[in-house]
C-alpha cells in the first residue's frame, strides 16, 4: 500500500496541474475579450480586438442648433444612425483585416461611411430647415478618420452605436462627367473595354418637376454631380478588378455609389423645394446596377 500512495499522488498531482492550465488559459482567453470592451456603460467602443485601429468621427449633435419640436424625431432618428454607420465601419474594419489593396480601407470603409454621414446629416438639415433656419456647414462633419494604433478617439470626437449597418452618401471628386447617366437607366454608363461590366443607373433629370429659376444653377450642378459619380465608379469598377472578396462591388462600388446619389438628388430637392414643392420619391433613383 506504502508503494502505491506515491504513483497515486503523482497522478492527482498531474490532474490538478492540468485542470489549473484550463482555468489559466480560460481566464487568459476572457481577459483578452474583455481588453477590447468598453469601461462606459452602453454604446460600443470604437476599440477592435483584432487591432486594426478604430474610426474617429466628429460629434454632430453638439453642432446643431435649437431643433424645432417638428423635427425632434427626425433628427434623433439620425443621429442614432450616425451612431448605427460608425458602430458598422468598425465591425467591416475587423471583419475585412488583410483584404484588397493599400487603399482599400479608405475606398471600401472610410469613403462609404463619409457617403452615408453626408445624406444623414443632410436629412438632419432638411428637417431643421422646415420650420427655422437650415443650419450650414454640416457636411464639414461628415468625414471620419482611422486611428491605424487603435487608441480611442479624444473625447467629443468619436461616436459609436450598438447596431449594425445602413445605407451609405458623400460627393467624391474626379471622374470623367460626360460618361454618366445616358438618357435611361440602361444605356450610356461609361462601360469600360475590361470586360467587367458597367453600372447603370436611373435618369433623375426627366423626373424632376418644373425647375424655379432660382434653382436651375444648383440643380444643374448636381445633375452634373451624378454624372460624375456614375463615371468615377465606373473607372473605379476598373481600377479595383480582383480586390476583396465577392460582395466587394456591392460594398465598395454600388453601396457607396447609391449613397452619393441619396445625398445629391436630396440637395436636387431642397433646391427645388425652396420656392416650390419639394419633389418626393427622388431617393428611389439613388440605386445602381451592375450589368455585365
Amino acid at each position: 500500500m506504502s508503494r502505491a500512495l506515491p504513483k497515486y499522488n503523482k497522478r492527482r498531482v498531474g490532474l490538478a496541474g492540468g485542470a489549473a492550465a484550463v482555468a489559466l488559459t480560460g481566464a487568459v482567453i476572457a481577459g483578452t475579450a474583455l481588453a477590447g470592451e468598453s469601461s462606459k456603460g452602453g454604446g460600443a467602443d470604437a476599440r477592435t480586438l483584432a487591432g486594426p485601429g478604430t474610426i474617429s468621427c466628429p460629434d454632430v449633435a453638439s453642432r446643431l442648433p435649437a431643433i424645432p419640436a417638428s423635427a425632434q424625431d427626425e433628427v434623433t432618428r439620425n443621429l442614432a444612425q450616425l451612431d448605427q454607420q460608425v458602430a458598422e465601419a468598425n465591425k467591416r474594419l475587423v471583419d475585412t483585416v488583410g483584404q484588397g489593396g493599400p487603399n482599400f480601407v479608405q475606398n471600401a470603409i472610410l469613403g462609404p461611411l463619409e457617403d452615408k454621414r453626408t445624406a444623414t446629416v443632410n436629412r438632419i438639415a432638411t428637417a431643421i430647415g422646415r420650420t427655422a433656419d437650415r443650419p450650414a456647414g454640416l457636411d464639414s462633419l461628415a468625414t471620419c478618420s482611422l486611428d491605424a494604433q487603435g487608441d480611442p478617439a479624444a473625447p467629443g470626437q468619436e461616436e459609436t452605436g450598438g447596431a449594425e449597418p445602413s445605407a451609405p452618401p458623400a460627393e467624391d471628386a474626379g471622374g470623367d462627367a460626360g460618361a454618366g447617366q445616358g438618357g435611361n437607366a440602361g444605356a450610356g454608363q461609361g462601360g469600360d473595354a475590361s470586360g467587367v461590366g458597367a453600372i447603370s443607373c436611373p435618369d433623375v433629370a426627366p423626373q424632376l418637376p418644373a425647375i424655379p429659376a432660382s434653382a436651375q444653377d444648383e440643380v444643374t450642378r448636381n445633375l452634373a454631380q451624378l454624372d460624375q459619380q456614375v463615371a468615377e465608379a465606373n473607372k473605379r469598377l476598373v481600377d479595383t478588378v480582383g480586390q476583396g472578396g465577392p460582395n466587394f462591388v456591392q460594398n465598395a462600388i454600388l453601396g457607396p455609389l447609391e449613397d452619393k446619389r441619396t445625398a445629391t438628388v436630396n440637395r436636387i430637392a431642397t433646391a427645388i423645394g425652396r420656392t416650390a414643392d419639394r419633389p418626393a420619391g427622388l431617393d428611389s433613383l439613388a440605386a445602381c446596377t451592375l450589368t455585365k
